[in-house]
Order: C-alpha cells, then sequence, then structure tokens
C-alpha cells in the first residue's frame, strides 16, 4: 500500500503517517513520531500538507490535537481529479508534439528489423520513393520481406524510381521505373527518399543500418541528386 501511495503523489512521510493513521484511528504527534521513527518537525510539515489534501482532519481534546485520516475513498477522488487535469491539458500536449515531429528528427535502424521499418514508414507515407545506388544486398538481407513490401506498394500505388549501378539486367519490378549508372558508382550505400524523409542505408554484408532524416530541405537536396543522375543514367 505504502508504494501505490506514493505512486499518486504522496511523499514517502505523509504514506507512512497516513497508513500508521488508518491503524490507530486517531493520534497525536508525538505518537506519530514515535511508531514511525519520523522527526517530530516533518510529522507536523507533513500533516499540513495531508490536511491540504483532504486526507487528515484533527479534533481538539483537552487542548490537546488529534489527528484522524479521512475516509480511503478521498484516495480516489485525487487519482480522479489528476486524471481530469491530465485530460485537460492533453491536447496542447498533442498540439505540442506535433508541432516538433514535423520539425528536423533523426532517427538510427540497425539490422534487417530496423531496415524493415523504413520501407514500411514508406508505405505509411504513400509518396513515391527514389532509390539512389539500389543494391543486390537488399533482396539478400529482406528476400522474404520485398514480396510484401511490393504488394504493400502496388495496393497504395505509390512509384518507385531506381538507380541502379553496374550491369543491366532483366527487372520485372511492378510500378517501377530502373536506370542504370556505369560499375563506377557502385557502393554500399544507397540513399531513398520519400515524402520529405532522406533514408540513406548501409548494405553492410551481416548487419545493415540505416540513418533516416525527417527534414524537407535534406529531402528535396537528395532529390535534386537523383535527378540529376537520372538524366545521365541509361534505360
Amino acid at each position: 500500500m505504502y508504494e501505490k501511495l506514493v505512486h499518486i503523489g504522496l511523499t514517502g512521510t505523509e504514506a507512512k503517517i497516513y497508513l500508521m493513521l488508518v491503524d490507530l484511528s486517531k493520534a497525536q504527534a508525538g505518537v506519530l513520531s514515535r511508531r514511525t521513527g519520523i522527526h517530530r518537525r516533518s510529522i507536523y510539515d507533513a500533516l499540513d500538507r495531508l490536511i491540504e489534501k483532504g486526507l487528515v482532519s484533527y479534533i481538539m481534546e483537552n487542548d490537546k490535537r488529534f489527528y484522524m485520516p479521512t475516509d480511503p475513498q478521498r484516495i480516489q477522488e485525487i487519482i480522479d481529479q489528476q486524471r481530469e487535469e491530465i485530460l485537460e491539458i492533453m491536447p496542447t500536449l498533442h498540439a505540442k508534439f506535433m508541432e516538433k515531429k514535423d520539425k528536423q528528427q533523426t532517427f538510427f535502424y540497425r539490422g534487417k528489423e530496423g531496415i524493415r521499418s523504413v520501407f514500411e514508414d514508406q508505405i505509411k507515407v504513400g509518396k513515391p520513393v527514389y532509390i539512389i545506388g539500389a543494391s543486390d544486398l537488399a533482396e539478400k538481407h529482406l528476400k522474404y520481406y520485398l514480396p510484401h513490401y511490393t504488394e504493400k506498394r502496388k495496393k497504395k500505388k505509390i512509384k518507385l524510381h531506381a538507380l541502379y549501378a553496374g550491369e543491366k539486367s532483366k527487372l520485372n519490378i511492378p510500378l517501377a521505373k530502373v536506370r542504370y549508372l556505369p560499375k563506377t558508382f557502385s557502393r554500399l550505400v544507397s540513399t531513398n527518399i520519400w515524402g520529405k524523409k532522406t533514408a540513406i542505408i548501409l548494405w553492410l554484408p551481416h548487419d545493415p543500418v540505416a540513418i533516416v532524416v525527417n527534414q524537407p530541405d535534406i529531402a528535396e537536396t537528395f532529390k535534386k541528386y537523383f535527378d540529376q543522375l537520372w538524366k545521365i543514367a541509361e534505360d
């Protein structure tokens, strides 16, 4: 019970005193100090706070003050009040979160699952995807996932524009246009651009990594690089 009272906002001292009062029904500050081991000055300070919270009251008997716990139902009232206060500020918090979310963000992904997250975001955004340096290693790492990615892309009619480096091959990729750059452009790194986002993917043989930047200016810059390379690439 102690931990749960602390969880709803009581200090450790307040929780100990309230629980002790529940056991004793009524007690003076000195008794509470002896029973809890808490210094008397701290007892008085905590009792004042508990009275403010509506968890403790007191009566005077023979000029002596006796403290009593209020009905534990008051704890539920405190929880309900906290919930209402949180709900009041949620619209503002959400608005601020979305405002910051739209600003520059950089994310780091590692491993096959991380790279899948990058491709899943392309589906979610639903914008055309432009790839500089499309790599055969993508097929190696994501052999079983890519067909699902392609099907999702087809359903949302997301077009793909890919620049491969190296020898031409007969690729049959739905909703895709493919061009080829000289083999000298071949690298382990490929760049994906979609919407406001850019992903730089390092196709390491055993553990691919990706850096995703959510920044319109960066996406626009890489898209310009793509457009220039697309002009000199061969069908």
